[in-house]
């Protein structure tokens, strides 16, 4: 397992002012959240590699802006949208293929047909992914049919060996479910996790400022995927400023290091 933190906790801050201050701070591992369309131009991409290998770090994972866009892109009955959708797509791709980043984060729809329907659009989506050898990753969250742990087990079994799982533990937590049922649902398909820690205080908190119970979800997180990457994600107003993030990095490290051991 590795950990890492996301720029999106810094978001509105600019990218690429973002990742220099997680890089900065000890950062070794990334997810790279992408606001707007001209931050996948292949310049800022190069921009971005080069920082990555300037600190020695690694980007494992990049996140849409255009995820709000899912439904509309993917699961539409207008065959030309879907179309103008995967060739959008190839920009992500291509920008993961400069710095090195495997799991794009998919959120899915709000209103899919049919978990059929569901599983033809994702596959497209999976298969043109995997012509640029990346994985596109399925995200619970709470405002999507995603947001289910039944939908991710049912879509599981259909999709078999082309279906890759993001759990996000505090949209779990948002969805009136517990973290642990969807590592049951999704089992080894677990290939990246959003992690931040919940209780009484929210379901989006530092480190060690909550309940969860980090040490027996990492026990069975590496008995499903060894190799899973742990991506702390925090909004900005759950934390008070870059030492407490990199503070919760540390701790999260220091989990993962432990369970290695």
């Amino acid at each position: 397992m590795i950990a890492g933190v996301s720029t999106a906790c810094l978001f509105p801050k600019p990218l690429e002012e973002s990742l220099y201050d997680l890089l900065v701070n000890g950062v070794s591992c990334v997810e790279i959240f992408i606001n707007t369309h001209s931050e996948l131009k292949k310049s800022f991409a190069h921009g971005a590699a080069g920082m990555l290998r300037r600190f020695d770090a690694k980007c494992v994972s990049l996140h849409p802006f255009t995820c709000e866009m899912e439904q509309l892109f993917f699961f539409s009955d207008y065959e030309r949208r879907i179309t103008d959708a995967l060739e959008y797509y190839k920009y992500y791709f291509r920008f993961m293929n400069i710095v090195g980043a495997k799991y794009l984060i998919f959120h899915s729809g709000k209103a899919v047909r049919s978990k059929d329907f569901f599983c033809e659009r994702y596959s497209r989506l999976y298969r043109l992914g995997k012509e640029f050898g990346v994985t596109v990753a399925v995200e619970n969250v709470s405002r999507c049919q995603s947001g289910s742990s039944a939908y991710i087990k049912d879509i599981a079994a259909m999709l078999g060996n082309e279906f890759s799982f993001v759990l996000d533990t505090k949209q779990a937590v948002r969805a009136g479910e517990n973290p642990f049922k969807f590592l049951d649902a999704a089992g080894k398909a677990v290939d990246h996790v959003h992690i931040s820690d919940s209780g009484e205080l929210g379901d989006c908190l530092p480190i060690g400022s909550g309940r969860f119970d980090f040490r027996l979800f990492f026990d069975k997180l590496g008995r499903l995927n060894p190799d899973c990457s742990v991506i702390l994600e925090l909004y900005r107003n759950n934390f008070s400023g870059i030492s407490e993030l990199i503070s919760s990095y540390n701790k999260l490290n220091k989990m993962i290091g432990r369970k290695q051991q």
